[in-house]
């Protein structure tokens, strides 16, 4: 997928009072025993602790829904015109959305060049799966001109690579008409998609992102659209910057 110092997360949680190192004095262990236990979380165990908060965000879930349906969400009128997610449908979308993949400044980052086989493939799993990733076309003023996945971050492989929150809920895009790159469309639809996914899912707190350290344009365009920049992190096909959007500061960037 696409796709300073970090600052501590706004809300960890303070140490209690005595409870810091030295703050007390630990009991010696009992001659013969080991004060320490050597657990190594093996890849397998980190995929079990991964498939139980699944399990549990899901059952959180009211009515088994994990990101609602944003053919239901208001448009968002912003300085760029009026502006829709629309749920992709594969028989009306699949060509378009083929062509844009193969725009070589797309491609770069979402390396699905080739037959429209080739993005059908990667539409499927989404449309065919359980909701936590929804395929939406991008429609300003009537004309299709983006694609836009909204997804359930905290139930993605994502979350095995910062400290992800329930109910954080990331976004990837692109822009898929040259007439709109580079003069801000970007910056003020991330404004708005942003705000549209705050704005119809009360439980979400933080939409993240995690565009290619290497598009500078895209990681620029987070910063101007009210994201803050987290951390760097390495994913399995990219070094990325985690982009984040919190619900607390939305008024205030």
């Amino acid at each position: 997928m696409p796709p300073a110092d970090a600052p501590a997360e706004p809300d960890a949680a303070p140490e209690e009072p005595g409870s810091g190192p030295g703050d007390r004095e630990t009991p010696a262990a009992p001659a013969g025993t080991e004060d320490t236990l050597d657990l190594k979380l093996t890849e397998e165990l980190l995929a079990l602790i991964s498939e139980d908060r699944n399990k549990a965000a899901r059952r959180h879930d009211s009515a088994g829904e994990l990101l609602g349906d944003p053919a239901t969400w208001p448009g968002a009128t912003t300085e760029a015109g009026v502006f829709h997610l629309v749920p992709v449908v594969l028989e009306r979308d699949l060509a378009v959305l083929s062509r844009w993949m193969n725009d070589p400044a797309v491609a770069a980052f979402w390396e699905l060049v080739g037959p429209e086989s080739v993005t059908a493939d990667h539409l499927r799993p989404q449309l065919e799966g359980d909701g936590r990733s929804l395929p939406c076309l991008g429609v300003l003023d009537g004309t299709p001109m983006s694609y836009w996945e909204i997804y359930r971050a905290d139930l993605d492989p994502l979350a095995r690579h910062y400290p992800a929150r329930l109910h954080d809920t990331g976004i990837h895009l692109l822009i898929g008409g040259v007439g709109n790159r580079g003069r801000g469309v970007g910056t003020t639809l991330l404004r708005a998609v942003a705000d549209l996914v705050l704005d119809n899912l009360p439980r979400c707190g933080r939409v993240v992102a995690e565009p290619d350290l290497r598009n500078t344009p895209s990681v620029s365009a987070f910063l101007s659209a009210g994201f803050r920049f987290s951390a760097e992190v390495d994913l399995p096909d990219k070094r990325a910057a985690l982009m984040i959007r919190d619900r607390t500061y939305r008024d205030h960037l």
